[in-house]
């Protein structure tokens, strides 16, 4: 069977987004600029990045019975992502993340998971027979770590290639680790999974090294403007990125993650994909939000 495309197994939120020149002190109440909601959540921004990429792109989660459901459901469908089997939980909320971006484009995020964190094994067994068509499999950490092992053990089996973005950090075990052909912390995800301070390139070497000996394939470190590091087995290679006006940083991982899958699911090479990876964050840190900021590969093309 000629395998294609991605299946993002993860979460969905509404994102409510607000603007201020600078984040308050605690107890200190400030004006804001602006207030805008905004379609999210790892697994759904990364799918919308697949998708708009040129992927075959399928998602799997589970959102709660309410308006945000809808909202999400929509944007990921006009962006090209096949939601036909999502799980609606009658009785939870959809997951809701709380952001607050200043002046400089930083942002500080808290997530409330809602239903996320109710997608179980089994809603993920009703649908196994995705694991079988697909090429990559992509998830995060905002579902349940039992329903992510079981991604990645789903994966194994039927010959796709696993990738784990792990944010938010959690403590992983090593059963899962060895399925992981590629995980994409950043530098303060690898400082929690590696139990290591991490200060500049050399350091963060020598962190991603401690998830190999716990048997990751590969660790492709994100460093923001400074680009990414491949660390494996066999090499470390830094990949610079383009300089660009950031806007809002809010979804920078997630189109990096996005591009990452395309781009290994049409058979292209690690480093190509990690170098189109870049560009195509770089470009999502020029708009804000999430979903539409993701940009399409006409627009990563002409940046390359």
């Amino acid at each position: 069977m000629n395998k294609e495309g991605i299946l993002v197994v993860g979460s969905a939120n509404m994102d409510l987004v607000v603007t201020s020149e600078r984040f308050p002190k605690p107890g200190e109440t400030i004006f804001g600029r602006g207030f805008e909601m905004f379609p999210g959540g790892k697994g759904a921004n990364q799918a919308v990045s697949c998708a708009k990429l040129g992927g075959v792109t399928y998602f799997l989660g589970k959102m709660g019975n309410d308006d945000f459901h809808d909202l999400l459901d929509k944007s990921l469908s006009e962006n090209g992502v096949d939601v036909k089997d999502v799980i609606v939980e009658k009785n939870a909320h959809t997951g809701v993340a709380l952001i607050s971006v200043d002046g400089k484009g930083e942002n500080e995020i808290i997530v409330i998971s809602g239903s996320n964190m109710m997608f179980e094994e089994e809603d993920l067994l009703l649908n196994k027979d995705y694991f079988s068509k697909v090429k990559v499999v992509l998830t995060q950490l905002e579902i349940p770590i039992n329903t992510v092992a079981l991604a990645a053990r789903l994966a194994k089996e039927n010959d796709s290639i696993f990738i784990l973005n792990p944010a938010p950090a959690a403590e992983l075990q090593d059963d899962l680790l060895s399925k992981i052909d590629y995980i994409t912390p950043n530098v303060s995800e690898l400082e929690i999974l590696s139990g290591q301070t991490i200060s500049d390139n050399s350091s963060a070497e020598q962190a991603a090294k401690v998830l190999l000996e716990r048997g990751v394939a590969n660790v492709i470190v994100t460093i923001g403007k400074e680009g990414s590091l491949l660390v494996n087995n066999e090499r470390t290679v830094h990949f610079a990125t383009q300089k660009v006006n950031a806007v809002d940083t809010t979804a920078a991982g997630d189109s990096f993650n996005g591009a990452l899958a395309y781009l290994l699911s049409i058979g292209k090479s690690i480093d190509e994909a990690i170098h189109f990876a870049n560009c195509s964050a770089a470009l999502s840190v020029t708009k804000a939000g999430a979903q539409n900021s993701m940009p399409t590969f006409k627009e990563v093309e002409a940046l390359l």
